[in-house]
């Protein structure tokens, strides 16, 4: 998963984010098509999304809550990574300042909580956070398979770190149960099930034993030293 420059970026976003019209303001409107579009398309276009959010700093009358929102949304998908941070960075700080009555700050704030859970690998406690108000719902509504895609991407993560693990951790880390659960397991991520609930990996490179070999050049003349040293100290 390439989010920082995947291969479906047509070239006329190629041409605005590597040259002069990346600060053109009439470029706002085709960056908002490109969003649009990875929202319905589930892949991430992470260096055209900051490209947005940096000319929405310097054209502030074109801001769109939505597309701030939507923005931070699918950079959520890529943890854990930096992309989250670094969205969040380019927006204007007086946008995320509380005030009673604007939206965005409050669905900032729930984003960020989202976040946090996701980088902090705090897997059912993010499904929890995101079943608890229905201003997530709202939030992730216009990103086609958002929890697909965390639930691939969950499973991605653990598929490097385990060769085995329980089918009920996986529940709870997955936000599913009974045979939601295990069709997700045993057909979209392609694992076997024993009888005993145990979900089995296939070996792979992140999640392979590595045998590791520790050499240390120690010559004749340093361990004498060593030696001598020893000896004119205990005299």
């Amino acid at each position: 998963m390439d989010s920082e420059d995947p291969q479906e970026r047509p070239e006329d976003i190629s041409n605005i984010i590597n040259g002069l019209e990346r600060y053109n303001p009439e470029a706002v409107g085709n960056l908002e098509d490109y969003l649009r579009h990875q929202c319905e398309n589930r892949y991430t276009d992470s260096n055209a999304n900051r490209t947005l959010l940096k000319l929405y700093q310097l054209n502030p009358d074109r801001v769109k809550d939505e597309v701030i929102t939507n923005v931070l949304v699918k950079a959520l998908t890529c943890f854990p990574s930096p992309q989250f941070a670094l969205a969040l960075h380019l927006i204007p700080p007086h946008l995320m300042a509380p005030n009673p009555r604007a939206e965005l700050p409050e669905a900032i704030s729930k984003l960020r909580e989202l976040n946090n859970q996701l980088q902090g690998a705090q897997y059912a406690r993010f499904w929890a956070t995101l079943d608890s108000d229905d201003l997530y719902a709202d939030l992730t509504t216009d990103i086609e398979g958002f929890e697909e895609l965390i639930r691939v991407r969950i499973a991605t993560l653990v598929s490097h770190a385990y060769r085995e693990i329980e089918l009920s951790v996986l529940e709870q880390w997955l936000g599913l149960e009974g045979q939601a659960a295990l069709k997700f397991v045993t057909e979209t991520a392609g694992w076997k099930v024993d009888e005993g609930n145990l979900v089995k990996i296939p070996r792979n490179p992140e999640n392979e034993a590595k045998k590791s070999e520790v050499r240390e050049d120690v010559n004749v003349d340093m361990f004498s030293r060593v030696i001598r040293r020893a000896w004119e100290e205990t005299v």
